[in-house]
C-alpha cells in the first residue's frame, strides 16, 4: 500500500543547490544522494493510509493553511541510527512551526497517528551515510515557501506523486 505525507518542496534554485550539496556530501561521507525529485521537507508523515481516508487528510490540510514564509536551511547534521545526512534550519521561521503544528493537530483530531518525536525541520540529502557531514562544507540554502503538498510514495516503484497542493497566504 502506498504511503502518504505532507511536504514542502524546494523552489527550483534551492532544489539545484540541495541536489549539488547531496552529491558532494555523498562523495565526502559515503552513501547515496537523494534524487532531486525526492528532495523535500516533511511536515507530517501519515504512513499507509486507505484511499478512502485521503479526503480527511486533505480537509486537515485545508484547515491548517497559514502564511507564506522563507525557509532557511543553514546547518548540516546526521541521524546516525537512520543513516541519513540532512540540511536543517537552526532558526525555523515561526510560520513554519505554526503550519506544522496546526496541520498535526488537525490530522490527530481526524484520527491519524503521527510520529511521536518532536518536529525537526530538515531535508534529507543522503541515505546510508558512513560519516556525519562537516558543517564547514555547507552554504545556506533558502527559498520562499508559498505552498505545501500531499504526496504519495509508491514503495514498489520508488516514485513520488503529488496528490494535491495548498497555497499559503502572503
Amino acid at each position: 500500500m502506498p504511503r502518504i505525507f505532507f511536504a514542502i518542496e524546494p523552489a527550483e534554485d534551492a532544489l539545484r543547490s540541495l541536489a549539488a550539496h547531496a552529491a558532494l556530501l555523498a562523495r565526502q561521507g559515503g552513501g547515496r544522494p537523494m534524487p532531486a525529485d525526492k528532495i523535500h521537507l516533511t511536515l507530517a508523515f501519515l504512513g499507509e493510509v486507505e484511499d478512502s481516508r485521503i479526503p480527511e487528510a486533505e480537509d486537515a490540510a485545508a484547515a491548517a493553511v497559514g502564511a507564506a514564509f522563507t525557509l532557511v536551511l543553514d546547518r548540516l547534521g546526521a541521524f546516525r541510527r537512520a543513516g541519513v545526512a540532512w540540511a536543517g534550519a537552526s532558526m525555523p521561521d515561526p510560520a513554519l512551526l505554526r503550519l506544522q503544528g496546526t496541520l498535526a493537530a488537525h490530522l490527530v483530531a481526524r484520527g491519524f497517528e503521527l510520529e511521536p518525536r518532536p518536529f525537526a525541520p530538515h531535508v534529507t540529502l543522503v541515505r546510508k551515510v558512513d560519516r556525519a557531514p562537516r558543517e564547514a562544507a555547507f552554504e545556506a540554502v533558502s527559498w520562499r515557501v508559498t505552498d505545501f503538498a500531499l504526496v504519495r510514495s509508491n514503495l514498489a516503484t520508488g516514485r513520488y506523486e503529488t496528490l494535491r497542493r495548498w497555497a499559503l497566504g502572503e
